[in-house]
């Protein structure tokens, strides 16, 4: 196995879907590791160098929320969930627990695949959106976060987020005090078109207020901009 090669982690109880998955990943040159129930994806993604899972919602022994909750006590790798559900409550509670993206099946392999590419893409690489900073510390008021190392604290104390939450919070801390809409939002982490995503993006939005902020419903640091987006309160530091 080539090990220059992101290694993707498939992980699915019908072994044709993984079959399928696979195909088209190894046709992208990813290298693919097949997983079929969560308590497999969950061994696989602590021994081995994985750097992104897609997962069934629907699976034997260990759904796929069961194991995504699990999974983010110990890692931050972009985890894109399937399922067969369609209701925005499921993509939404999916989210809630920490995916970073959602496919309904049946879907397109292409769709698929630039979702993957997205995800690996924000993972990977270094530095920021807008990055012309030469800081590498991004503050304000108790935040700090970190581009070079991707840490996070508040007031001292570290705070773990996802890689997508990692993304958002980057992008409106590096433009403190700009408005971001929702759409732009979503363009601009996700890396596609943005449709219909308020729910997707608002969904990101509270789980980071909730690690960042002593009272969440009253924000100090992501505000609202009601009718127009979100932004990050540029504030002294302390």
């Amino acid at each position: 196995m080539d090990t220059q090669k992101p290694l993707i982690l498939v992980v699915d109880d019908d072994r044709e879907i993984v079959r399928a998955i696979t195909i088209n990943l190894e046709r992208e040159s990813y290298s693919v590791l097949a997983a079929y129930d969560g308590v497999e994806a969950l061994e696989a993604a602590t021994s081995k160098d994985i750097s992104l899972i897609i997962m069934d919602i629907m699976m034997p022994n260990l759904d796929g929320l069961s194991a995504l909750m699990k999974l983010r006590e110990q890692k931050n790798i972009p985890v894109i969930l399937l399922s067969a559900k369609t209701e925005y409550s499921d993509k939404i509670l999916g989210l809630s627990m920490g995916a970073d993206d959602y496919i309904s099946k049946p879907f397109n392999s292409g769709e698929l695949i630039a979702r993957v590419k997205s995800q690996l893409r924000r993972y990977t690489q270094l530095g920021g959106i807008d990055s012309s900073i030469g800081d590498h510390l991004l503050r304000s008021g108790g935040l700090c976060f970190n581009t070079e190392t991707k840490e996070l604290t508040v007031d001292g104390e570290s705070v773990r987020l996802t890689a997508t939450e990692m993304k958002i919070l980057e992008l409106l801390l590096k433009n403190a005090g700009r408005v971001f809409p929702t759409e732009e939002i979503y363009e601009r982490i996700w890396d596609v078109p943005a449709y219909s995503v308020e729910n997707t993006v608002m969904v990101h939005i509270r789980r980071i207020r909730e690690k960042i902020e002593i009272n969440p419903s009253n924000p100090e640091y992501l505000k609202v901009v009601w009718g127009v987006g979100y932004k990050i309160e540029k504030l002294p530091v302390r």
